[in-house]
């Protein structure tokens, strides 16, 4: 590469780092890319870090040591989180959504990339001193927002599915009771998946009673995890008293009401656990 101006490498270095959430980058691996003594990347790096952070476009973590380096976190501010939030809720608060059995349509909202990275860089945000060793989901629209929010810490994604497959191993399987249908369900999870005496977050589309996440935190007790946080994209107002004590829900679902003055999907806009 030909040595570049200083305008130049400032682009290509922010470029790199947002391209790769989370992910260790070494100042030699950036003297090896321009050609340039160390001295000078630090200056560089510097002048990134401090222009995102008083922009509040994320932050980059300086990891010292022999093998440290740097990592940059899209976290998002306070109050993009809450506009965005406001924005979905509109998209959300259509009557054509309702389906039978009181559910409602989110697949085009949940399964567009642009809008799928922004709520798992919400979770993400919200849990950032978790430090996970893995995102865990239920399979199946609940992966797009894990898979997300994995992207961010750089950790692997965990889904836990409705049975074993035999091309995965070894599985654990439990049996819980689903907060929505009142049934009783399997949920399984390969050994392989996840080391034991790991730390998690699990994140899901939705919640109703609480059934399903709770088998989800019985089915990380078999694996000796310590889970973090709990998130989901949608929770319904009732019932009040859900199986899961906490847990952070992006949007709460009142009774449909056909008035267009009241609005059935509110934005949480507190940004707190539910207890």
């Amino acid at each position: 590469m030909n040595k570049l101006r200083r305008a130049e490498r400032l682009l290509i270095i922010s470029k790199i780092l947002f391209d790769n959430p989370g992910k260790l980058f070494t100042l030699n691996y950036f003297e090896n890319i321009f050609k340039v003594v160390k001295s000078t990347i630090s200056e560089d790096i510097t002048f990134v870090k401090e222009t995102l952070e008083r922009e509040q476009k994320g932050e980059i973590v300086t990891i010292a040591g022999a093998a440290g380096g740097i990592k940059y976190y899209p976290w998002i501010e306070e109050g993009a989180i809450i506009q965005y939030l406001d924005q979905v809720a509109v998209l959300l608060n259509d009557y054509d959504r309702i389906m039978p059995g009181g559910f409602l349509y989110t697949s085009d909202i949940i399964f567009d990339p642009y809008h799928s990275q922004m709520l798992g860089r919400i979770f993400a945000t919200k849990y950032k001193a978790a430090n996970p060793d893995y995102i865990v989901t239920v399979e199946t629209k609940g992966i797009p927002l894990a898979l997300m929010t994995a992207q961010v810490f750089r950790v692997p994604l965990v889904i836990i599915r409705d049975h074993s497959r035999v091309t995965e191993g070894t599985s654990v399987n439990i049996n819980y009771v689903s907060g929505s249908t009142n049934r009783i369900q399997t949920m399984s999870l390969p050994r392989r998946a996840m080391k034991e005496n790991s730390s998690v977050l699990i994140i899901d589309d939705f919640m109703r009673g609480g059934g399903t996440i709770g088998g989800c935190l019985d089915l990380m007790k078999e694996f000796k995890a310590e889970v973090k946080g709990i998130g989901v994209l949608l929770s319904t107002i009732e019932p009040e008293r859900k199986l899961v004590k906490e847990y952070y829900s992006l949007f709460e679902m009142e009774t449909f009401s056909h008035n267009p003055e009241n609005p059935f999907i509110k934005p949480n806009l507190q940004l707190e656990l539910k207890k």
